[in-house]
């Protein structure tokens, strides 16, 4: 199961920061069982929301020089407030390090003023092509459906998308 946590992303500074929001409601399918009597967002989930912050940043600071971004560790992790529907979490992630293959990224995301999560993760970044040549195509496929994504998900406070031309220019 694949999960697409973050619901808008409404500020980046490339290189740097990236600011977004996830919505919880009731009707995400994981609450049933976490917990039926006391429905609230699973901790590894406020995790993978900083991880979908963190990759989108990266994405959209390299012009999606990657089409794979995973989790490799996760450090310092500390769990706040608890997270439950009808709730808006808001994620700021900001990059710390940078090497070949490997970003280190602080996170964290807070409800109402309140934390719910922190951490510090590092991300690993590679293309299929780079294991074997003939998955450029898969390459292509993934980058153009995470544009798409992006057309989506990148969009102000007021609802027009985020000019991300002018913001990768200023880098």
């Amino acid at each position: 199961m694949r999960f697409h946590l973050i619901d808008r992303i409404v500020e980046v500074q490339p290189g740097h920061s990236l600011l977004a929001y996830k919505n919880l409601t009731s009707g995400e399918e994981y609450l049933a069982d976490h917990f039926p009597t006391f429905p609230v967002m699973p901790g590894v989930l406020m995790l993978q929301t900083l991880v979908e912050a963190g990759s989108w940043l990266l994405r959209l600071s390299e012009d999606y020089r990657h089409s794979v971004i995973v989790l490799r560790e996760v450090k310092n992790i500390k769990y706040g407030t608890f997270m439950e529907p009808g709730k808006t979490m808001e994620v700021s992630v900001e990059l710390t390090e940078r090497t070949n293959d490997l970003a280190t990224i602080k996170g964290k995301g807070e409800v109402e003023g309140q934390p719910t999560v922190s951490a510090k993760i590092v991300l690993a970044t590679y293309n299929l092509r780079d294991r074997e040549e003939s998955l450029a195509v898969n390459d292509a496929q993934i980058v153009d459906d995470l544009r798409r994504q992006c057309g989506f998900l990148c969009r102000s406070m007021g609802g027009k998308p985020l000019d991300l031309t002018n913001a990768l220019a200023d880098r």
